[in-house]
């Protein structure tokens, strides 16, 4: 089920926190491509919510030793979603703050399995707006020939999967971190575990 959410009043971020504390796993789970926000909003939400904040790149880097495109390069795409999967699973079951997960890690059936358990909001971006933030012509191996296309065909490809996992689709055209934040803040408030 999902819903969009867009301004409304700040929630109570004790009340939020609290309702976090309850469930098992992650306070909060950010889906989204490239560029919409998940690191950085990640972090603002895990400093409301007094908590910390993991990304699943990162640990993927971290248990490879190298950067996701030389994965690519080096071992294929293949392994690294392997290494995703193994990071996304973690983090479901270890991590109790906010999790950005990676654009593609709701293409695999299991990982979209272990989202229904959990409070997943999809960071939804106009391809504008993620080209300025990271800027298409960045080190992302599956945007590295045509990246606007690219772009746009992994969207129409993953929106689905975004929506199907995702509680509440927060739109981040326009908007500062801050701003996205208090949306989250609200959703996890309007669509409690």
């Amino acid at each position: 089920m999902t819903s969009s959410t867009e301004g409304r009043e700040r929630p109570d971020t004790a009340d939020t926190a609290a309702a976090a504390a309850r469930t098992d796993g992650p306070a909060v789970v950010l889906v989204g491509p490239p560029g919409a926000g998940k690191s950085t909003v990640g972090a603002v939400l895990a400093a409301r919510l007094g908590t910390t904040v993991r990304d699943t790149d990162e640990d993927v880097e971290e248990a490879a030793g190298k950067a996701i495109p030389d994965i690519f390069y080096d071992e294929g795409e293949p392994a690294f979603r392997a290494l995703e999967r193994a990071a996304v699973r973690a983090g479901l079951a270890e991590h109790p703050g906010v999790l950005a997960l990676g654009g593609g890690a709701v293409m695999d059936p299991g990982i979209r399995e272990l989202l229904a358990a959990h409070r997943v909001v999809f960071l939804d971006v106009e391809m504008a707006d993620a080209v300025k933030r990271v800027g298409l012509d960045a080190p992302r191996p599956l945007l590295a020939v045509n990246p606007r296309q690219q772009w746009r065909t992994l969207m129409e490809q993953r929106r689905p999967h975004y929506t199907e996992v995702a509680r509440a689709t927060v739109t981040t055209a326009g908007r500062t971190p801050d701003e996205v934040a208090e949306l989250v803040l609200a959703a996890l408030e309007s669509h409690p575990a």
